[in-house]
């Protein structure tokens, strides 16, 4: 059965949204340090989203998969980068991460969808 995946990525911009409001300087603190580490460097944008969905997909995180994969799309990736990234995960990670890996792809199809 398939994940909604907009619905996920809803689900999880809200709980983090009262996240926040309840421990602000933490979360504050996690944007920074998310804003810092996906910021163009070495690594362009795009790669480093590609990465995270990657390890999202090892870690076995709906929610991860999700906000990475949308990120990755609005970065630019391509549904074949995509796919690439997520095989080097189901290597790394071995079976489970083969369902998680396939989970991504779908993430990516259902998110890739929804345009701007």
């Amino acid at each position: 059965m398939s994940k909604n995946w907009p619905d996920i990525l809803k689900s999880m911009s809200r709980n983090n949204t009262a996240l926040a409001k309840a421990s602000p300087a933490v979360m504050r603190a996690f944007g920074t340090l998310a804003g810092a580490a996906t910021e163009d460097g070495a690594l362009d944008r795009k790669t480093k989203e590609l990465m995270a969905v990657a390890i999202s997909v090892v870690i076995r995180c709906d929610g991860c998969i999700a906000y990475h994969t949308y990120a990755a799309i609005k970065a630019g990736a391509t549904r074949d980068e995509a796919v690439e990234a997520i095989g080097v995960a189901v290597e790394m990670g071995g079976g489970p991460a083969s369902v998680y890996g396939g989970d991504a792809l779908d993430a990516f199809d259902q998110l890739a969808a929804l345009g701007d």
